[in-house]
């Protein structure tokens, strides 16, 4: 954060939250559905999700 934070030399910083979910989001979730072996309740559990989230979320990033 601090190096995307240096290299913005004045510019105007919006939506800082919706750009790093962006980019660890899918990758995490990438990461424990392989752990869990794609199982959904396991890595619902793990993430602190509901179900229903995690699945919203898995379309979204493409990865079911």
């Amino acid at each position: 954060m601090q190096a995307y934070f240096h290299h913005l030399d004045d510019q105007e910083v919006v939506d800082v939250y919706q750009m790093v979910m962006n980019e660890v989001e899918a990758p995490l979730l990438e990461e424990v559905m392989r752990y869990t072996r794609n199982n959904q309740t396991k890595a619902s559990e793990m993430l602190g999700l509901n179900r229903g989230t995690l699945r919203k979320k898995l379309k979204q990033y493409d990865l079911l």
